[in-house]
């Protein structure tokens, strides 16, 4: 009897001894692949993609498990796939999301499960501020900080008064928020637009507003397909060389295929802002470059260079801790160290865990194949930080 409840209190302590170490780590990653908007969503996959294939598929001596879902576009399938993501598929990382309202409906869901939750693109000001975390990264930016840059260009470039377009939604209030916050000139117009999944994508009435009032320039942000379409309303308007176009996030390496198709050559020397570009002279970004193009035959977007980074970033964390998921302070002391190879150079963490790094004016150029792309031009913020994460309280 003595020996059977011995037995039986040795099966017990295995029962309840040290959990088995995991053999894999789950990384899920939530983009739009369907919609017209799912151009982003596919450069942000190959990219995700590229980078699991470059590192040999493991990282901290575990395979990775990268598990795709699309959000539609829509923050309630957001939400209903980063749910899935954290209970059914047990996932150790939430990354990815483009758009800020999907974000913002997403993040309780994953943070509050205990998960990191990795921005590949999404920078909304109130995870900057109030609602930062300790378990929340970004790979991209704050949406304030590029306009930003674009703002303090336009002073650069001595323009005196600004016409404003984006679409009205979280993103695109902060784009506006942040080209207003710098610019020394006078605004005179706005405009904030329909946006979602019947987004609004003639603007004939918008531009002859903008034609109307004599600005020396208009500054928008749309993108995805949004761009390719304003891109060409904008030249077909007759504002090409009467009113200069500064963008962000607009005229990209999705978007300059097609124009390039379309033969809208206005675009040629427009101007832009922001934190990356393929031609930035690093080894990181020189080797993300040209393995894209040779995988996929064309160049990568901002949205694929931060998602590839995405992945190194993770890698970075995993392999501090040797593999041991369960050390999710040391992954997280890890992460904030920022001590990977990014493609855009070095840069460190803000308190708020989003990047301080250095903003680009950018030119659109045709490269030596006659390919249409972009150019550094020069710095136009170093090392900088968003405005909100004063209010963060971490």
């Amino acid at each position: 009897m003595f020996r059977k409840l011995m037995l039986l209190a040795t099966a017990g302590m295995l029962a309840i001894g040290p959990a088995v170490a995991a053999d894999k780590v789950k990384i899920g990653f939530v983009t739009t692949i369907t919609t017209p908007a799912g151009v982003i969503g596919k450069d942000m996959v190959d990219a995700v993609n590229l980078a699991v294939k470059d590192i040999g598929g493991k990282m901290g001596g575990l395979e990775v498990d990268l598990i795709i879902e699309d959000d539609g576009f829509k923050p309630a399938i957001g939400k209903q796939k980063t749910d899935k993501l954290v209970k059914q598929n047990d996932v150790d990382f939430v990354a990815g999301f483009i758009w800020s309202h999907v974000l913002l409906a997403s993040q309780k869901s994953a943070l509050d499960a205990g998960k990191f939750l990795i921005s590949s693109n999404a920078g909304p000001s109130q995870i900057a501020g109030k609602l930062c975390h300790k378990n929340f990264f970004s790979t991209s930016w704050q949406n304030d900080q590029t306009p930003m840059a674009m703002g303090q260009l336009l002073n650069q470039k001595g323009v005196k008064s600004l016409y404003i377009m984006a679409p009205n939604y979280a993103a695109g209030k902060d784009m506006s928020a942040g080209v207003e916050r710098v610019f020394k000139g006078k605004i005179v117009g706005k405009d904030l637009t329909k946006w979602g999944k019947s987004a609004q994508l003639d603007f004939s009435a918008e531009l002859a507003k903008a034609k109307a009032s004599g600005a020396e320039g208009i500054f928008v942000f749309y993108p995805g397909k949004a761009g390719g379409a304003f891109i060409k309303q904008y030249a077909q308007a007759g504002l090409q060389g009467k009113i200069p176009l500064y963008s962000v996030f607009t005229v990209d390496s999705i978007a300059l295929p097609k124009l390039q198709k379309a033969k809208m050559n206005g675009v040629m020397g427009s101007m832009m802002t922001q934190f990356w570009a393929p031609d930035l002279d690093n080894a990181q970004n020189k080797k993300f470059v040209s393995g894209f193009k040779k995988a996929y035959g064309r160049y990568p977007s901002f949205y694929a260079a931060q998602s590839y980074d995405t992945i190194f970033l993770i890698k970075s964390a995993v392999e501090a801790v040797n593999g041991n998921l369960s050390d999710v302070n040391g992954m997280r002391a890890a992460m904030k160290k920022a001590n990977f190879p990014s493609v855009r150079g070095k840069f460190s963490y803000g308190n708020n865990h989003f990047p301080i790094q250095n903003f680009y004016s950018r030119e659109v150029v045709s490269d030596a194949d006659g390919v249409w792309t972009t150019a550094v031009r020069k710095v136009v913020l170093e090392n900088h930080q968003d405005t909100y994460a004063k209010n963060c309280k971490m």
